[in-house]
């Protein structure tokens, strides 16, 4: 499998693609003309073309720090 531009990786092509896959399951059309019948592979050909918004929300703690900063002593 190879990752489409504007994707950084494997798990979140998978991501963008399951979630695609539950709205064309729920009734949503699909934005591309593909010849297989299954959700799961309509979407990803949506997300390999690019018609599926995505976006990458930053993550928070609730103090305020980053998740990685080392606590104070």
């Amino acid at each position: 499998m190879s990752i489409p531009q504007g994707i950084d990786s494997k798990f979140r092509f998978i991501l963008v693609a399951a979630k695609r896959a539950r709205q064309l399951q729920a009734g949503g059309r699909p934005l591309v003309q593909a010849s297989s019948k299954k959700v799961t592979r309509v979407a990803q050909q949506e997300v390999e073309s690019n018609l599926v918004p995505f976006e990458v929300a930053d993550e928070v703690v609730a103090d305020g720090a980053a998740k990685n900063s080392k606590p104070e002593k």
